[in-house]
C-alpha cells in the first residue's frame, strides 16, 4: 500500500503516487472528494474519497460510459474527459469537464457513490477544456469559466467566463475572455482555472508555464468579468517537484486552508501533492512553505484516520474486477463475462490491429501504482485458435507485454514483445 502517511502524525508528498492527472476537491461536511482527468478511458471521472486529505481510498466513477458512444468505441488517448472540477450545491454534486473535441460537460447527484446523470452537453465546441462552476451565494447568479486547447481551436493561454443558469443546464451568454495572459509578462499556457469566490474577491486559481516546468497563479477580481490582478503562488525554487501544476483547493471544517496538485512524473503520470495554504497581509494566498512545495509536513489537523491508498491488488471473485481497473475505451458486450468461481476471464477479440495494444478497446487498465512496484499474474490461455493471445503490459506511448500465445502447431509459448 503506497500512502504519504508516515504513521507519526507526518506525510510525505505525493499522498497519491499514481496518475491521478489534474485533481479537484470538494469538502462535504467531514468528507473529502477528489476527481480526476480519466481521458479515453471507462468507466470515468473518478471518485475518491478522505478525511484527512492525505489518506484517500477510491469509491466508484461518475461516468460509466463516455459520451458520444461511438467516438469512444476505441481508444482516445488525447480525447474524452480532460481537467474535470468537482463542486457541491443545491444538496447535489456537480462534475464538470471538458472534451476538447466535443465541448464541457456536466453530470450531477445527490449522492456521490450512485444516481450520477447521464452527460448533458452545456457548450458545444472545439478545444473548450478545463471548465469550473461557481454559484455565487451573495447574489444567487451562477458562473463558469474555462480554458482553450491551442490543437483543436488555435486558441490557448487565455480564460472564457460566461454567466450560467443556476441549474447548470446552459449558459445565459456567449461568453468573455476574463484573462487574456498574452498581456501578463513571462505567463504562457494559462489553462486548468479554479473558480472560488472569497473575501470579497472572485479568485481563480490556474497554472501556467507548461505542465512539465510550470507554476501555479493566483488571479483575483472585484468582478467575475475582470479585471483580474495575478500573483504567481507556488514554484518549483530549489525542490524537486518539477512544474507545480493545477489543482484544487478546499477549507476543512476547522478552517485549514490547504491544496492539492498534481506533479508531472512523465511515464509515470500526474502524481497528487498536498501543500499547506495561507494567507498574506494583502489578502494573497501562499502555498507550502512560502510559495515551494514541501516534501514533508505535518498532517492536517483533523481526527486521525487509518493509513489507506486507492486499491492496486484484485482477485477477481465470480470474474467481477475491483473499481481501479478501466477499459481502454467504452467497453463491449461480453468482454469480462461473470462466473461461480475466482479469477478473471477476458474474452479474445477479432480485430485488425491486434499487434498494437495501443488501438485495442479490450485491454483491461489500472494506473501505474508507484514508481517501483512489483506485479504478479496468473494466465491460462483456453482459446485454441492460432495468434489467440492473452497477457500483462505496461502501456503508454510505447509498451511492452509479457503473457501466452497459441501458435500455428496448437501449443502455447510464453512471449514478451515491446
Amino acid at each position: 500500500m503506497r500512502t504519504g502517511d508516515l504513521g507519526d502524525g507526518t506525510y510525505r508528498n505525493p499522498v497519491l503516487a499514481a496518475d491521478w492527472s489534474d485533481p479537484d476537491v470538494v469538502r462535504v461536511g467531514d468528507d473529502f472528494y477528489l476527481t480526476a482527468s480519466s481521458f479515453g478511458r471507462a468507466p470515468g471521472l473518478p471518485l475518491l474519497h478522505s478525511r484527512d486529505l492525505v489518506n484517500w481510498t477510491l469509491i466508484g466513477h461518475a461516468l460509466e460510459r463516455l459520451e458520444p458512444a461511438a467516438a469512444f468505441a476505441l481508444p482516445r488517448q488525447d480525447g474524452g474527459v480532460w481537467a474535470p472540477s468537482i463542486r457541491h450545491h443545491d444538496d447535489r454534486f456537480w462534475i464538470f469537464w471538458g472534451d476538447p473535441d466535443h465541448g464541457i460537460w456536466q453530470v450531477n447527484s445527490t449522492d456521490v457513490r450512485r444516481g450520477w446523470s447521464r452527460p448533458h452537453l452545456v457548450k458545444e465546441g472545439k478545444g473548450l477544456i478545463d471548465p469550473c462552476p461557481l454559484w455565487d451565494e451573495e447574489t444567487g447568479e451562477a458562473f463558469l469559466v474555462h480554458a482553450w486547447a491551442r490543437s483543436r481551436s488555435g486558441i490557448n493561454n487565455r480564460l472564457t467566463g460566461h454567466r450560467m443558469r443556476p441549474d447548470g443546464s446552459a449558459l445565459l451568454d456567449e461568453g468573455k475572455t476574463v484573462v487574456d495572459a498574452d498581456g501578463i509578462p513571462g505567463w504562457f499556457t494559462l489553462e486548468g482555472p479554479k473558480l472560488y469566490r472569497h473575501d470579497g474577491w472572485f479568485w481563480i486559481l490556474a497554472p501556467a508555464g507548461g505542465v512539465r516546468t510550470g507554476w501555479q497563479g493566483a488571479l483575483r477580481s472585484r468582478d467575475f468579468f475582470g479585471p483580474y490582478e495575478e500573483r504567481v503562488v507556488l514554484e518549483q525554487g530549489d525542490t524537486p517537484v518539477n512544474g507545480p501544476h493545477q489543482g484544487g483547493w478546499v477549507r476543512t471544517r476547522y478552517g485549514e486552508d490547504w491544496f492539492l496538485h498534481f506533479q508531472d512524473r512523465g511515464a509515470y503520470g500526474r502524481v497528487v501533492h498536498l501543500q499547506p495554504m495561507q494567507w498574506d497581509d494583502d489578502g494573497w494566498p501562499v502555498l507550502g512553505d512560502g510559495g515551494s512545495p514541501v516534501l514533508l509536513h505535518p498532517k492536517p489537523d483533523l481526527p486521525e484516520q487509518p493509513r489507506s491508498a486507492p486499491a492496486t491488488d484484485d482477485g477477481f471473485p465470480g470474474g467481477r474486477f475491483g473499481r481501479q481497473w478501466q477499459w481502454a475505451a467504452n467497453p463491449g458486450e461480453g468482454w469480462a463475462p461473470l462466473h461461480s468461481g475466482d479469477g478473471l476471464r477476458l474474452m479474445c477479440v477479432r480485430g485488425d490491429d491486434t499487434h498494437d495494444l495501443r488501438r485495442l478497446p479490450n485491454v483491461l487498465t489500472q494506473r501505474l501504482p508507484a514508481a517501483d512496484a512489483v506485479v504478479e499474474v496468473e494466465l491460462c490461455l483456453d482459446d485454441d485458435e492460432p495468434g489467440a493471445r492473452a497477457g500483462l503490459a505496461v502501456l503508454g506511448d510505447a509498451y511492452a507485454w509479457i503473457g501466452l500465445e497459441r501458435a500455428d502447431d496448437g501449443t502455447v509459448r510464453l512471449v514478451h514483445r515491446f
